[in-house]
């Protein structure tokens, strides 16, 4: 079972003042709207309905936290989604600020997930929340997600072409990175594995 099986929502902050405290261990979930991000979250809870999933892109507007039922010091922090053409200019300016502050000022953060659609990846918004969050000297996964939407062939040349995206790059920090299928399950063990190498507890 996964630890992150008990999860509970705990808090949602819009502004940094909002913010809990700074405290216990965090693994934050970053994503383009639409790429998948909620799904990935519900699917590694086995909750249905523990982020919010809409058939609209852009829905996820404050940083929600998630915390184990039986250990408050481990949350999983679902950030807005990024790169939906309809949000405001005020709103994109304030997480314009909000965001590189959290994933770099955030002391409890001790790495950062970022949810890609397989089929569409290392957009230049990804690229911008990857190079947001290299300050902060702290691992960086990526799920490529919706892998059952390809065969199994299909999915090793996207990784191939994923991996040779990251090198052209030159983000100049490990990246892991993995196929990864909500609807399918498929891919979580290799998620559980980053979980228990970052944390300082195997639940």
């Amino acid at each position: 079972m996964s630890i992150i099986h008990n999860l509970k929502y705990s808090h949602s902050a819009h502004f940094i003042d909002d913010l809990p405290e700074d405290t216990g261990f965090e693994i934050a979930f970053a994503g383009r709207s639409n790429a998948g991000k909620s799904s990935a979250i519900n699917a590694l809870a086995n909750h249905n309905r523990l982020a919010y999933v809409s058939k609209h892109p852009g829905r996820t507007q404050l940083i929600n936290f998630f915390q184990l039922h039986n250990n408050e010091n481990f949350k999983i922090v679902d950030l807005p989604g990024y790169g939906f053409a309809k949000v405001n200019m005020d709103m994109k300016k304030h997480w314009d600020i909000v965001l590189p502050h959290y994933l770099q000022k955030r002391q409890a953060l001790v790495g950062l997930i970022i949810v890609m659609d397989i089929r569409h990846s290392l957009t230049p918004l990804d690229d911008q929340m990857i190079r947001w969050f290299i300050p902060a000297d702290k691992p960086i996964h990526i799920l490529l997600t919706k892998a059952d939407k390809l065969s199994r062939s299909q999915t090793n040349q996207e990784l191939q072409k994923f991996k040779q995206k990251l090198k052209d790059s030159n983000f100049d920090v490990p990246i892991t990175f993995q196929s990864f299928s909500s609807l399918k399950k498929d891919g979580l063990e290799s998620v559980e594995d980053i979980f228990l190498k970052w944390l300082p507890f195997s639940g």
